[in-house]
């Protein structure tokens, strides 16, 4: 099955249909909101944005990994990682597109 992926210039020309802004400003304003959410996540902040989700940031401790083909263990680095953790509105809507009840 072929799937489709959304981008920035989707989005820009989403905003220009939809807003009436030039095509100029929508991009410039999807650059803008853009920003501001990962600007947020390296600062730490989480992101929450009503009936969509969140967008969090955790801390992963190091920890020793093994190479899966040679056994050998590999030391992990501690690290941050990004998180997407949808709200009940989101999933509900998406469930409902697909016509299935969820699981």
């Amino acid at each position: 099955m072929a799937t489709r992926t959304l981008t920035r210039a989707d989005l820009s020309e989403a905003v220009y249909q939809e807003v009436g802004l030039s095509r100029n400003e929508s991009a410039e304003l999807v650059e803008f909101v853009l920003k501001e959410i990962s600007d947020s996540l390296v600062n730490n902040e989480n992101v929450k944005i009503s009936s969509f989700g969140s967008f969090l940031v955790r801390r992963k401790g190091g920890r020793v990994g093994r190479n899966p083909k040679t056994g050998e263990e590999v030391p992990i680095l501690p690290r941050r990682v990004l998180v997407f953790r949808a709200s009940q509105v989101m999933k509900d809507q998406i469930n409902r597109a697909l016509g299935s009840s969820p699981l």
